[in-house]
């Protein structure tokens, strides 16, 4: 386990989790590989409920016989003063970290216990001050190697004026970028902006739809997040039907619901990178992650290619947006039978894939 944060959390875990009568939480993020959940997992005596809001996460989990509820850390189930202990590696994203904690303040019982590790750039001292304070209650801290920080918080009288802005994590909210107003929220990548390089895409696409010899009748959004992607192209093309899919909890939720104003028939599938779906499609249109968590993934781009291989019609088109820097031409020339560079700017290229 290469995350000492982590170590200090899964430690924590062992010790803390052995009365079968407790009803505990332990919140997974998109920082923590399921290798490292499922080993701590094996080592609890009482396991306790594992929230997470990546679906891949939790399939992998479940390939290891580790049952995850897949949620956008929706707490609204449980009621205040419920539980007895949450468990929590801090999160990439501010505002789910600032939920959690907020979440937690309101549902651990008198005297429950917050655990939060993290490593001091990610911010773990501040989360655990500003936890510390609105809990209002004992803290136990632990400093770990690297600057790895656990605390143990109880909660006392809660302190209600100390609750952290979450950005109203649960609520979807109207944001407007110049003439372009979507449906978004915290939790997904760029939540709350259009994306530099899904805007250059867009700006290309006519170009391309007025070269092709047929109209495409079926898009698929592989890595949706909110839906920009679709929104824009069914602005382009009457679309028979729109699949978009994506790993993220929150971002599903948003595509769904900016999907209903393009008036096309639509589906939103929750997905590890499109293993699921069947079928292929006309149109394929990607902005590929290349962070997992607090870390870069290489594999990444490798495997948004595989299965836009695998997905695309024989005579399709897939349209890729990436960094300069990412040798996305070379990874897709293994598989493509025609690759060729679309358009690029200062800082992306767009890149055309045909089987």
């Amino acid at each position: 386990m290469n995350d000492l944060a982590l170590t200090l959390l899964s430690t924590t875990l062992q010790k803390n989790t052995t009365n079968p009568d407790d009803n505990n939480i332990w919140i997974l993020d998109e920082n923590i590989s399921s290798t490292d959940v499922a080993y701590a997992a094996n080592t609890c005596s009482n396991l306790p409920t594992l929230i997470c809001n990546r679906f891949d996460l939790q399939q992998e989990l479940k390939e290891k016989k580790v049952t995850a509820i897949f949620s956008d850390f929706d707490f609204s189930g449980y009621e205040d003063n419920s539980i007895d202990q949450i468990f929590f590696r801090i999160s990439k994203e501010k505002a789910v970290v600032h939920h959690v904690i907020n979440q937690a303040a309101r549902v651990l019982k008198p005297g429950g216990k917050l655990a939060l590790a993290g490593y001091k750039n990610e911010g773990a001292k501040t989360y655990i001050d500003k936890a510390s304070k609105l809990f209002n209650g004992s803290v136990e801290k632990t400093k770990g190697g690297q600057s790895s920080h656990l605390a143990i918080i109880s909660k006392g009288s809660v302190n209600a004026d100390k609750l952290l802005d979450d950005k109203n994590y649960g609520e979807l909210r109207n944001v407007t970028c110049e003439d372009f107003t979507f449906l978004t929220k915290p939790g997904q990548f760029g939540w709350n902006k259009v994306d530099k390089g899904s805007e250059f895409l867009i700006q290309q696409l006519p170009t391309l739809l007025n070269q092709l010899h047929k109209v495409p009748t079926t898009l698929l959004d592989l890595g949706c997040g909110y839906g920009y992607l679709s929104m824009m192209a069914a602005k382009l093309v009457n679309f028979e039907k729109i699949t978009a899919t994506d790993n993220n909890a929150a971002a599903l939720r948003s595509c769904e619901e900016n999907l209903k104003v393009s008036k096309q028939e639509f589906d939103v599938i929750e997905d590890n990178c499109a293993h699921s779906i069947r079928g292929r499609f006309d149109l394929i249109l990607c902005n590929p992650p290349f962070h997992k968590g607090f870390s870069v993934e290489n594999n990444l781009t490798q495997l948004f290619l595989e299965q836009t291989h695998k997905r695309l019609h024989a005579k399709g088109n897939a349209v890729f947006v990436v960094n300069q820097f990412i040798p996305l031409e070379q990874k897709a020339q293994t598989l493509f039978d025609k690759v060729s560079l679309l358009a690029k700017n200062d800082s992306f290229k767009l890149v055309l894939c045909k089987r």
